[in-house]
């Protein structure tokens, strides 16, 4: 089961997304995207730790999330991702636009190929005004395309509202 959840800031995805693994009772793994580069986030990042239970495996990954979905997998165990857009974020600024390409194809390639069952978290960020800056144009379009394809792979999609999930794609699979 591969379940896409997206929302916009404060919206309540990855309390939504970290209580769904750990409901569904399985070793949880937590793919943390985000980098500390000052510290609002490194105070944003230490929030989102002590709000998990223990027993989680964190492991860090800024952009090789094909890879590190790859490592963490295994029957009996589950994913979550947090989140999609700052790994857009970061493969934007720091990888030419050929190995965003290459990097995006490997997360929806190695996708289907998983026996955990999977979160992934994401900002949808295309509901507002069109940013005035390239670069933030660039952004929304490549988060608007990358949902488009991973809605289309993944066997459930939620859309978070206030705190509330709501459904937009339910797909059984006899899993979580």
């Amino acid at each position: 089961m591969i379940e896409l959840v997206l929302g916009g800031a404060r919206s309540g995805k990855s309390r939504y997304a970290e209580r769904r693994a750990l409901e569904s009772g399985r070793q949880c793994f937590y793919i943390a995207t985000a980098e500390a580069r000052d510290e609002e986030m490194r105070r944003r990042i230490e929030m989102h730790k002590q709000r998990r239970a223990s027993g989680w495996t964190t492991v860090e990954e800024p952009l090789d999330l094909g890879g590190a979905l790859s490592r963490c997998d295994g029957a009996g165990r589950c994913i979550l991702v947090d989140c999609l857009t700052l790994w857009l974020s970061n493969l934007l600024h720091a990888e030419p636009e050929s190995d965003l390409k290459t990097r995006k194809q490997e997360l929806l390639d190695v996708l289907p190929r998983l026996t955990a069952d999977v979160w992934l978290v994401s900002n949808e960020v295309g509901a507002g005004i069109v940013p005035l800056g390239e670069l933030s144009r660039r952004f929304v379009d490549e988060a608007g395309w990358l949902h488009q394809d991973l809605a289309r792979v993944c066997d459930r999609v939620t859309l978070m509202v206030a705190g509330l999930p709501m459904i937009v794609k339910r797909q059984e699979t006899g899993s979580t």
